[in-house]
């Protein structure tokens, strides 16, 4: 059994479980033909992490997250997977880099997003999105510039996966900025906890305006009803997509070996 925890939980909804297992399987046995002794299967809860008794420490000793069997089961605490001192493999966003998580975990690697609309290469940007009015979903630039429509967002209320992400809230904000405005522009702020629970508020009339990462956006245009009832009116900047991470103490003979891997795959 290995030693080594991996996760790929950004975009694994249920409905794409089977898809999201074939893409580790595929990462699983390129890491192996390297000698990396990954795990046969990924992490989806807490319970599925290794316990890290005294809690989770950063270099210095400080205690930087709790000890995974400390927390609900069924649930996957984020910045616990992220920083788990066994993490081999694992997404994040890049808000949560900037944050401070950059300093405890290397960079393996960026997905492609060339199969969706919004990205190109390792870089994505956001559907912004409003309930349909019957008019067709605007498309996504072509150069990847922003395409804010400030009058048919003012004054509407704004839902946000969550305050750190970047495709949710941060690239908006500096879209916004970068214009001359700011989240003012809204009359009200609310976190919804998921970028499929922004478009179901958005679709139940519960808030009136997202920023959809342009992968969510297609899984939500695939599997979520919902996403019937809502449409892009606009798309934020192109910016560099969801990195591949791994434990900042994970050894450098591994780590380039992770990396060609991924190169290869990709």
């Amino acid at each position: 059994m290995s030693n080594f925890v991996a996760a790929l939980p950004m975009y694994d909804w249920p409905e794409m479980r089977s898809e999201v297992d074939a893409q580790w399987a595929r990462l699983r046995d390129a890491f192996r033909q390297r000698g990396i002794d990954a795990p046969q299967i990924i992490a989806r809860v807490n319970a599925d992490l290794w316990p890290v008794d005294g809690g989770i420490r950063d270099a210095a000793g400080k205690v930087i997250a709790p000890d995974p069997a400390t927390l609900p089961p069924d649930g996957l605490d984020f910045h616990g997977l992220w920083l788990h001192p066994a993490l081999l493999f694992a997404q994040t966003c890049w808000g949560p880099m900037e944050l401070g998580l950059s300093e405890h975990v290397q960079v393996v690697g960026q997905p492609s997003y060339d199969a969706y609309e919004g990205g190109q290469g390792e870089l994505y940007s956001s559907a912004i999105v409003m309930r349909a009015d019957g008019s067709p979903s605007v498309r996504a630039p072509d150069d990847g510039s922003p395409l804010v429509p400030l009058d048919l967002l003012r004054n509407m209320r704004f839902t946000f996966n969550h305050s750190d992400s970047m495709s949710g809230f941060v690239g908006l904000t500096r879209d916004l900025e970068a214009l001359g405005e700011s989240l003012n522009i809204f009359s009200e702020r609310s976190e919804s906890g998921g970028h499929r629970a922004s478009i179901v508020a958005i679709a139940e009339g519960k808030a009136d305006v997202a920023a959809i990462d342009c992968q969510s956006w297609a899984l939500a245009r695939r599997f979520e009803p919902a996403a019937q009832k809502v449409a892009a009116v606009g798309w934020t900047r192109r910016r560099k997509g969801l990195p591949f991470i791994t434990a900042r103490a994970t050894p450098e003979k591994i780590v380039v070996a992770l990396r060609e891997a991924v190169a290869a795959i990709a």
